[in-house]
């Protein structure tokens, strides 16, 4: 993009519908290489919420855990995609079509919120997701979040062009008050996940429980 402010998210359903519309999974099928690491953080029957979770690749993995698993997407065609994996694996997985500011976010429900390459959200609506996402969770719930930081922009392989969208870590500590950080890692990788992000990556990975 030229002007390195400028959104893409202007119309997020239209987007994100036009994105997940071609055949096979933008981002795969295979779950997140930092939520499988620290998934285990969870145990078999608790409640988990996947947001902007796309295709689904995540949250069916997570039911297949034995996670009891709520899911939403802001596009109808990722959910219905979504909804298509699942079947294929044989979990169930709880899912909506929702944008993040409509959805009926409630309070201590989950034990557990997975918030992974959610950077769509500009800084207004990324505060009002992460306080969403902290009002959500129990007392002792844990939330695994993954994004790009600001090096991103030089490598091109995957999220927005956009400096305002990326993380930093002085940005998620000041975000997320009500969390206890337990790990917070900035580091560089190779991606593959599907076409939508591969190749070396500048990522971000936290793991923090609700105090």
């Amino acid at each position: 993009m030229n002007n390195p402010t400028a959104s893409p998210f202007s119309n997020p359903a239209a987007t994100w519908n036009r994105r997940f519309e071609a055949d096979g999974y933008l981002f795969g099928t295979e779950p997140n290489a930092w939520l499988r690491e620290h998934a285990h953080v969870w145990q078999p029957g608790q409640r988990v919420l996947c947001v902007a979770d796309g295709e689904g690749r995540n949250s069916a993995w997570l039911a297949g855990q034995g996670l009891a698993v709520d899911a939403f997407d802001i596009a109808e065609t990722g959910v219905a995609k979504a909804r298509r994996l699942a079947a294929q694996q044989g979990v169930h997985v709880n899912y909506a079509v929702a944008d993040c500011d409509a959805l009926a976010w409630p309070e201590a429900l989950y034990d557990g919120v997975a918030a992974i390459f959610v950077q769509f959200a500009d800084p207004a609506v990324r505060a009002r997701l992460f306080a969403n996402i902290q009002r959500c969770l129990k007392p002792g719930g844990t939330l695994l979040l993954q994004g790009y930081t600001p090096r991103q922009l030089e490598y091109k392989t995957g999220g927005p062009p956009i400096a305002s969208h990326l993380y930093t870590p002085e940005l998620l500590c000041e975000a997320f008050t009500q969390l206890q950080i337990g790990e917070l890692r900035e580091y560089e990788a190779e991606v593959a996940e599907g076409t939508g992000h591969r190749g070396h990556s500048a990522l971000i990975g936290m793991v923090a429980r609700k105090r």
